[in-house]
């Protein structure tokens, strides 16, 4: 094989792969076992996704590889049994072709590919570690798929949040209007949330990132397999060290971890989701989605004025769907010896997390969607009561009156102001003395309202009180621009992990390509 050819054969990237088709594979000189078998690494990077029969390919080609080398398979025997293999993927990456997961229905298509000589490569394994391999790879793959959309979701909150540092907006507890906030600080809040599922992501895949080949059923086999050498060709990071565990207790307790991480995830988007579809219900909305009619909105069959935002509702029931699907693993897995299949079935757990993925696509498109309005979030605070808290709280600081004392004269400017229809910022100063008198007879007869008007005025100012917080984690602006700085950084690192895993097991199957292509060689 030419250096050229080798390097086709390399799974590194969709273009060098598509290239090495377009300009070898279907050229009528195409000949030989040798270019064969580069055809196929290159169709079956291309034309199929990774699943159960390319990773027993796989497993079967460094098998060959390594049993050979360690003198447990017959070095005479191999070509043979290596160009068979080629044909079986060959085979299975046509169009429509069968692709077994089965090592039962596999191996007769090697066998009838190469010969009886070729269940020699079954030496010391088992269905239970062929398939405990695959799953692990696979859930390994799912995980960075979802790692890096939760990233570029992430990443995208991020930037909405830079951009509206400045943007003055009331927040909700208990589904009522609460305080006045900036929204990049509360969506910050969110692509918080998101960050520590990207921790549990990491952590989870360093414990699913480990090789379970060479255990055989559950106690390992009498063949001297080189278990970490099959770890190394597969891009496992290491080795699941008990082998009662590889099959047994381990492959049925990943999916359930992968489960709470898709949950975790889901409920936060969902919590987002649900603080925009708050204003859906306002009569003038500070926030709404572009109307972009059968994409974001959606017009009433019966009433014109209404526009049901469907990208919101529809995103919210994805979320739900795979709440649902997070929910398998768990009663799957509950009250099962360890050796029965039920938790571990890749079809269903690939769903589940890949499921999770597209949701977390169309919230991409949510955050591309969304329209603010300053000014009217401005006039939603300064028609309600979000800045009362502020009084009692600079009463305290200030002036040293009791905060409960405060709070108590707070609330009734507040029961005040609504019985006589008052806005915030209208309410009249010689009324505040008076309330502030009667509510400090109990505490002190002689109290006078120790604020001036001006320092009354701006205390209810909802930007003011946004801009006066001091405390770390706040939404002041050097708290904004440093937490900002520090989300950009995390998902950095986050970009950067994805990509390392991914290279590490490119790298790795690169090896195993160049290595198992040097078998067919006679």
């Amino acid at each position: 094989m030419t250096p050229r050819h080798a390097r086709a054969c390399l799974p590194l990237s969709r273009s060098r792969i598509l290239e090495f088709e377009m300009n070898l594979c279907y050229r009528k000189s195409c000949v030989g076992v040798v270019l064969a078998f580069a055809c196929h690494a290159a169709v079956a990077q291309s034309n199929t996704d990774r699943d159960q029969f390319f990773w027993l390919g796989q497993i079967n080609k460094a098998t060959a590889v390594i049993n050979t080398d360690e003198g447990l398979l017959d070095r005479a025997k191999t070509p043979k049994i290596a160009a068979g293999l080629v044909k079986v993927l060959e085979d299975g990456a046509k169009p429509g072709a069968a692709r077994p997961y089965r090592v039962v229905d596999f191996e007769p298509l090697l066998i009838r590919a190469s010969g009886p000589d070729a269940s020699l490569l079954h030496a010391g394994r088992s269905s239970q570690d062929m398939f405990a391999t695959y799953r692990a790879t696979i859930m390994r793959d799912n995980l960075l798929d979802l790692a890096e959309q939760l990233a570029k979701t992430s990443e995208n909150l991020v930037r909405l949040s830079e951009k509206h540092a400045k943007t003055i907006v009331p927040n909700y507890t208990n589904g009522i209007a609460a305080q006045p906030n900036s929204l990049g600080h509360a969506w910050l809040g969110h692509a918080a949330g998101f960050e520590r599922d990207a921790q549990r992501i990491r952590e989870a895949y360093a414990r699913i990132d480990r090789s379970p080949m060479g255990t055989t059923v559950l106690n390992g086999s009498s063949w001297p397999l080189n278990r970490t050498r099959m770890a190394h060709y597969l891009g496992f990071e290491t080795i699941v060290d008990n082998a009662y565990d590889a099959a047994q207790i381990s492959s049925s307790e990943y999916p359930v971890e992968v489960a709470a991480i898709v949950t975790s995830i889901g409920l936060h988007a969902g919590h987002f989701i649900q603080d925009i579809m708050s204003q859906y219900g306002q009569v003038r909305p500070w926030i709404y989605l572009t109307p972009l009619r059968s994409v974001n909105t959606q017009v009433s069959s019966a009433m014109p004025q209404k526009q049901n935002p469907i990208l919101l509702t529809e995103t919210r029931r994805e979320i739900s769907t795979t709440l649902a699907l997070a929910m398998g693993p768990v009663m799957r897995a509950h009250n099962i010896t360890p050796g029965m299949q039920d938790p571990k079935e890749e079809k269903s757990n690939t769903e589940m997390v890949q499921s999770a993925v597209q949701f977390l696509k169309r919230m991409d498109r949510i955050l591309n969607a969304l329209v603010v309005i300053p000014d009217r979030a401005l006039e939603e605070l300064n028609s309600d009561w979000t800045a009362s808290q502020e009084l009692a709280d600079v009463l305290m600081r200030n002036y040293k009156v009791p905060f409960r004392a405060g709070h108590h004269f707070s609330s009734d400017i507040v029961k005040f102001a609504k019985q006589h229809n008052i806005k915030p910022l209208d309410f009249p100063y010689a009324e505040a003395k008076r309330i502030y008198k009667v509510a400090m007879k109990d505490v002190d007869p002689n109290a006078e309202l120790p604020m001036s008007e001006k320092e009354f005025r701006s205390t209810l100012d909802p930007v003011a009180i946004v801009q006066n917080r001091t405390t770390v984690g706040g939404p002041q602006a050097s708290e904004m621009t440093r937490m900002v700085a520090l989300a950009k950084d995390k998902l950095k690192e986050q970009q950067n992990w994805t990509s390392a895993k991914r290279q590490k097991i490119n790298q790795s199957m690169a090896q195993l390509e160049t290595d198992f292509s040097k078998l067919l060689k006679p």
